[in-house]
């Protein structure tokens, strides 16, 4: 029986297939449990260079996931380069394109897939940290399976306010991304 997920990337919310499961050499890490008020079920595979810093995405997701008022959703995270996350857009989405950020929502659990080459590109552009655009890429993706959209420009101006907020609420400032 084929499932139907929720999947958003880029520009927009669509029907998918379900993600293929990430190859086998990949460095996948479990998070530790926090405190028992906080917890977050959290699975990250990291391909990404330079590597994520695991405790500071569990304060991300936790983050987003109080702000889209999903704070039990399990969350999946791939970070990945664009070569990854362009075939990824192409099989679920129809479009071969590298993008920041897909997000599916499966059986009441998230998952995320992030292109840390993306981060380092544009946060090189917006001069931050590449650690902050991928905290802003796993917000925005958290967000889009929690019901947040940003198509329509009051939808958009609702979802920025919402990453804001996750962001500023554990210390990360960065600058509007539609500026």
């Amino acid at each position: 029986m084929k499932k139907k997920v929720r999947a958003a990337a880029g520009r927009g919310v669509r029907k998918a297939k379900r993600m293929a499961k990430p190859a086998a050499k990949a460095r996948t890490r479990k998070a530790a449990k926090p405190v028992a008020n906080a917890r977050v079920d959290l699975t990250v595979t990291d391909r990404g260079r330079p590597r994520s810093d695991l405790a500071r995405l569990r304060r991300v997701v936790r983050a987003a996931l109080r702000v889209g008022q999903r704070p039990s959703m399990p969350v999946s995270l791939l970070l990945t380069d664009d070569a990854e996350i362009s075939a990824l857009h192409a099989q679920f989405l129809g479009d071969p394109t590298p993008t920041d950020v897909i997000s599916f929502e499966l059986d009441g659990a998230a998952e995320l897939v992030v292109s840390v080459e993306t981060a380092k590109r544009c946060a090189k552009e917006r001069g931050h940290k590449v650690a902050d655009e991928v905290a802003l890429y796993v917000t925005h993706g958290t967000l889009h399976v929690c019901g947040f959209d940003d198509i329509r420009k009051q939808d958009r101006t609702r979802m920025r306010q919402a990453e804001r907020q996750a962001l500023s609420s554990i210390g990360i400032d960065i600058d509007d991304v539609d500026a």
